[in-house]
């Protein structure tokens, strides 16, 4: 973990290719953090109901982490779907740039006690708060192993051979 939180990446409000790119680096720090602590991570992972989680990790023990990225006020407090995907996973982060205002995040509609947050840039990340563990059920851990794992396979496959996506059934 880091003594103190990384730079900030640009967030322009009210201009979508800044905040893709805020967000881009912002995952990207934190997929190298959580590869240091040992969990393997995928971005933009579907989810059983529809949703899809920004980034999902897997660790040694099979532990399932999602991660929320949030890179405006607005998305933050607009997000009312956040709350389906603790249900598929073991811990629960907030991902933001450096200086974003994370004093909504320590309110009770957002269940500190359960979640955690994470600050980030493109190169690196740091916990400053952690997500209490709350083990998912085996079949639901079972579950979401196995698709994560298809779904890296199926990306892996893709990367290969960019037309062998028609040869699925």
């Amino acid at each position: 973990m880091l003594d103190m939180p990384p730079d900030s990446c640009i967030d322009k409000p009210g201009s979508p290719q800044d905040s893709t790119l805020c967000a881009a680096d912002v995952a990207r720090g934190v997929i190298r953090m959580l590869l240091r602590h040992d969990l393997t991570a995928m971005t933009e992972v579907p989810l059983d109901g529809g949703r899809r989680a920004d980034l999902m990790a897997v660790d040694a023990r099979g532990q399932i982490v999602i991660v929320e990225i949030k890179v405006s006020r607005a998305d933050l407090l607009g997000d009312g779907k956040w709350p389906d995907y603790l249900g598929h996973c073991d811990r629960y982060f907030w991902a933001v740039p450096a200086g974003f205002d994370v004093g909504p995040l320590h309110g009770p509609t957002f269940l500190p006690e359960r979640t955690g947050i994470i600050v980030a840039d493109r190169y690196d990340a740091a916990i400053v708060r952690e997500a209490h563990t709350t083990p998912l059920p085996a079949h639901i851990r079972k579950r979401g192993t196995l698709a994560f794992a298809r779904r890296a396979a199926r990306r892996l496959i893709a990367q290969m051979d960019p037309d062998a996506d028609g040869l699925a059934f």
